[in-house]
């Protein structure tokens, strides 16, 4: 008669290898890179070569304000780079450090990413951190707190617009005043008034700036984006 082995015929070692080896099996992550701090590590700016084709833009004033970051609180985020240091991400940062005079700046190397995983994850770094909003109530208990204990608020990333939490105003009694703009030809460019929240301010101008340059006609553009929202 054939019995089945019981978990008590099994040696010890072989037991706690086993239970190794499904602990590693259920933390394993090979389909998803994790980076380690030992994969950060020190490159020369003369090393790295931006990349030409990068989307975004960087305005001197965010530049300036992510100088003053990294006099505050350090270089925090590293540089990402391919095999051969072109850079993926962090086109801004490395500008902002040769303005104070650094020679290296810290990197991570993403030896995973295919050529076009690479052009679509400098596009994608950009985009994702777009797409979160800020809780207002939370966001200006946490600037008072700040703020109360003596902390530059300008260092935050905002410069001196720091938001001022203003009650949304009222535009229906707008509806009572005349048109200015309804008497002028037809041929006259005419604007209207729209209003950002504090913390989109700065990049909507430098969007709208940038189109202009291009001769884009912003208001076009407006409308064919609201209507595609409804």
């Amino acid at each position: 008669m054939v019995t089945a082995k019981t978990s008590r015929s099994v040696p010890v070692k072989k037991r706690a290898r086993l239970r190794a080896v499904t602990y590693l099996a259920m933390t394993s992550t090979s389909n998803y890179p994790v980076v380690a701090p030992e994969h950060i590590k020190q490159s020369r700016i003369i090393d790295l070569t931006l990349y030409k084709g990068n989307p975004r833009v960087h305005s001197d004033i965010q530049i300036e304000r992510l100088v003053n970051s990294l006099k505050e609180f350090g270089f925090t985020n590293p540089v990402l780079v391919d095999d051969t240091g072109n850079v993926i991400a962090g086109h801004g940062r490395i500008a902002a450090a040769k303005k104070i005079g650094l020679q290296t700046v810290p990197t991570i190397t993403l030896s995973h990413l295919s050529e076009d995983q690479r052009k679509a994850y400098i596009i994608a770094d950009n985009q994702l951190a777009l797409n979160s909003s800020w809780d207002d109530d939370l966001l200006k208990k946490e600037l008072e707190k700040l703020e109360n204990n003596g902390f530059d608020l300008s260092l935050l990333g905002w410069g001196d617009d720091i938001p001022t939490f203003a009650d949304e105003p009222d535009y229906g009694s707008l509806e009572d005043f005349d048109d200015p703009t309804s008497e002028l030809a037809n041929d006259v460019m005419k604007a209207i008034q729209i209003e950002f929240r504090p913390e989109d301010y700065e990049e909507a101008k430098e969007v709208v700036a940038e189109a202009r340059k291009k001769g884009i006609y912003i208001g076009q553009e407006l409308v064919n984006a609201l209507k595609s929202l409804s």
